[in-house]
């Protein structure tokens, strides 16, 4: 078991095999499997992470129950496609990615949980960008699953991936660096320079709160695995020309921890405060339960309640 990431790329480095091998060969020794068995577990993750993002951007898209979100990916799609768009293809197809995969969770479709159903975008959104560019088989995307993998693994077991323990730092800032690295390692970097795209992405999101509106996944959650995928390319281009974060990852990913711990509750998923305590964000509550509620924001001494009632 690697427990630092310093670790993982020290046996990177002196083995002479990738990060996606070693966790693939850790898997073997842990669970007593079949290479073979193991790889088409992957392979099936890969498979329900493409079935979501061709879902999401089918048609007018997916909607959820809730009407808060969906459609957003294939408009996305759409103005992209008409060309003259102001960020490009590359980052737009990630974005889409990210999107239509995310809206795919709010309407209760099947996911892949990279490493959360909040977080589920971020990944696929990065590896459906760099497919056709690097022209990428299927094998070299189950290989990037493996490598993002050992990053979240270190992640999950030093810090936290959950935006009720962490914030969003932890869920899509998390899929970020996984996404970051495992872009480094399929376009031929080192992994050292896998490591530091990881970090470079952790620390762009470093101190990002949970904040669902209503309580779901829904607002800010879709958009925001579109700044993790967008964040993720950007890292992992500044890490392969050679730019570092100075910071070592596994400082990052302990700074992270400590973030997260001192969030209060209110921006831990609770959907107590950010957006979630906005007037229109409780109004959208009262909208969705019908209840009647009354919120005060814990960082605002001086701010009177916001109460809604659905009824007046």
């Amino acid at each position: 078991m690697y427990n630092k990431i310093a670790e993982l790329v020290k046996a990177a480095e002196e083995s002479g095999k990738p990060i996606s091998e070693l966790m693939l060969l850790q898997e073997m020794a842990k669970s007593h499997r079949m290479r073979e068995d193991i790889w088409e577990q992957m392979r099936n993750n890969y498979h329900v992470m493409k079935a979501a993002v061709e879902k999401g951007l089918a048609g007018d898209g997916v909607f959820s129950p809730t009407g808060l979100t969906g459609g957003e990916a294939v408009k996305l799609r759409n103005y992209r496609q008409r060309g003259n768009t102001l960020s490009g293809d590359d980052l737009l197809i990630a974005v889409e990615s990210a999107i239509a995969t995310n809206e795919v969770n709010a309407s209760l479709g099947i996911i892949c949980a990279t490493p959360t159903a909040g977080s589920s975008g971020t990944l696929p959104g990065v590896m459906f960008a760099i497919k056709d560019k690097l022209g990428l088989t299927e094998e070299q995307m189950v290989q990037m699953l493996f490598c993002a993998s050992g990053f979240g693994m270190v992640i999950a077991n030093n810090a936290m991936i959950a935006g009720a323990a962490g914030g969003c730092q932890a869920e899509v800032g998390s899929a970020s660096g996984m996404a970051a690295a495992a872009a480094v390692e399929i376009a031929g970097g080192t992994p050292e320079q896998a490591s530091e795209a990881m970090a470079m992405a952790i620390s762009n999101l470093l101190g990002l709160v949970c904040d669902p509106v209503a309580g779901l996944v829904e607002i800010p959650c879709v958009k925001r695995n579109a700044i993790g995928a967008v964040n993720a390319l950007i890292s992992a281009d500044m890490a392969l020309a050679g730019l570092t974060n100075k910071i070592p990852a596994d400082d990052v990913i302990e700074a992270m921890r400590k973030v997260g711990k001192n969030l209060p509750a209110s921006l831990r998923e609770t959907g107590l405060g950010g957006l979630a305590a906005t007037r229109e964000g409780v109004r959208l509550k009262m909208m969705i339960f019908g209840q009647q509620l009354e919120i005060k924001p814990e960082w605002v001494d001086d701010q009177p309640p916001i109460k809604a009632n659905p009824f007046e």
